[in-house]
């Protein structure tokens, strides 16, 4: 019984690490979002120097995890959920990473004369975090509809990110010179589009966490894989 008690009391220190690191991230990418918009380079460092203690975060997370693994011998739902904290914790590293990223690349765009919006790249960054914040709250609350209806908002950036590239591939042909920054644009598009899958990602390990079964909540990402893609 004591050996249940001190297995309760550690897997809730280590469900206050991932909050902890789950709002550290979505911080992080809502300040991304507005650098996209505004180019602020100082809060740019901020992102950057923020991304060092989430990497910290993720080993200090997943080390408390195997410990429990190992000492306390959990078994079911237990288990499960500490599995799935590396998924979680390291599916939230790479959405931070993608993060950082848009925020590199929106620096460089900073101040540079436009061919194209940035209108869709917003939108995806602000839809991938309703994303993130809907993908947490379902781990928290144990809610697998919730981690449905989260992964579901994905199509949302795959739609923006096929119309963009097409835009973008077609003003390409037109203006051959305007290469350069017409790739940045399509590697900004490129990192929303992972970042949304990493979030699809922690979705489905909410779902195999709780139901325990294996669940693909992502048709473009099944389809590639059943192609060899």
């Amino acid at each position: 019984m004591q050996t249940r008690s001190s297995l309760l009391e550690e897997m809730d220190k280590l469900r206050r690490e991932l909050t902890l690191m789950a709002a550290m991230v979505e911080e992080n990418l809502g300040k991304s979002i507005t650098i996209l918009k505004t180019g602020d380079e100082e809060l740019a460092e901020e992102v950057k120097e923020t991304g060092k203690i989430i990497d910290t975060m993720q080993i200090r997370i997943e080390d408390m995890a195997m410990v429990l693994i190992a000492t306390q011998q959990p078994v079911a739902g237990d288990l499960r959920e500490l599995v799935t904290v590396f998924r979680l914790t390291s599916n939230l590293e790479r959405v931070d990473d993608y993060g950082i990223h848009l925020t590199k690349t929106a620096v460089k765009l900073s101040g540079r004369p436009a061919f194209r919006s940035t209108e869709r790249i917003e939108r995806m960054a602000e839809t991938g975090l309703e994303m993130l914040k809907a993908a947490f709250l379902a781990y928290l609350t144990r809610n697998n509809e919730a981690a449905r209806k989260a992964a579901a908002m994905d199509n949302g950036i795959d739609a923006e990110h096929k119309e963009l590239t097409d835009e973008v591939l077609a003003f390409i042909k037109e203006n051959p010179k305007m290469v350069k920054a017409a790739s940045r644009l399509l590697r900004l598009s490129g990192y929303m589009e992972r970042l949304g899958d990493h979030i699809t990602n922690i979705c489905e390990g909410i779902i195999f966490m709780t139901e325990g079964s294996h669940e693909e909540l992502n048709p473009v990402r099944f389809i590639r894989k059943k192609n060899g893609g």
